[in-house]
């Protein structure tokens, strides 16, 4: 065998080396590139999975959103109900103890009327009455400064002359008879709102029913100087 076959021999000896070498990089080659492959589609599968777990997540999150500002404007209404109740509430009492302060000298003058012309026993107190909402410290401060009723009858005995009869068409506001068929007959005096046309108390400063405040369909003139 010549030199120059050596050499060529040789030559193709290493070549196959290099090969086999290469060969076995770029196996390596592939196998990595095969794994990264695979290994970047599941996490893109997962990827996927994550986005539609975040926009469930964001809708989630506007529904929780919509429920708070229903809940805020419902605490809202809540709150603009309960402070118009309160002020219908003071209002409407305030009108009751106006009411009472006409109602508790009304009922001293017929409660002694009563006893004194008829031996009749006083009506009940409001509180006293059978399912009353009044209770006996409702009116506090009008029950400790409520006039004490005032006699109509002469404080000292004494002999006292005889009036004359008086004609058969008249009847004595002080007849027993009279007073009687008036406290179980007579009304009391009443008018009409003005405002609801309701019949109310002649002397009641404000209607009860709608309180509007009260005025007089015939008022005074001024005197002419």
């Amino acid at each position: 065998m010549t030199a120059e076959n050596e050499r060529e021999i040789y030559h193709k000896l290493e070549a196959m080396k290099e090969i086999r070498n290469k060969t076995i990089t770029l196996e390596r080659l592939k196998r990595s590139i095969l794994t990264e492959v695979r290994s970047g589609d599941a996490e893109g599968r997962c990827l996927a999975q994550y986005k539609r777990e975040m926009e469930l997540l964001q809708q989630e999150k506007m529904s929780h959103v919509e429920e708070l500002r229903q809940i805020h404007a419902d605490i809202n209404a809540m709150e603009t109900v309960i402070k118009q109740t309160e002020e219908s509430m003071s209002r409407k009492l305030s009108a009751a103890s106006r009411l009472h302060e006409d109602y508790r000298p009304l009922k001293a003058e017929v409660d002694l009327l009563r006893r004194q012309c008829l031996g009749l026993e006083r009506l009940p107190e409001l509180h006293e009455e059978e399912g009353s909402p009044v209770t006996p410290d409702r009116f506090p401060s009008l029950s400790a400064s409520a006039p004490r009723p005032v006699s109509f009858l002469a404080p000292a005995p004494g002999p006292v002359r005889k009036p004359p009869p008086p004609p058969p068409a008249f009847r004595s506001a002080l007849d027993p008879d009279f007073l009687t068929v008036s406290l179980r007959q007579q009304p009391p005096p009443m008018k009409s709102c003005l405002s609801c046309h309701q019949q109310i108390h002649r002397n009641a400063p404000i209607c009860p029913l709608c309180k509007a405040k009260s005025r007089s369909r015939n008022p005074k003139k001024p005197k002419k100087k």
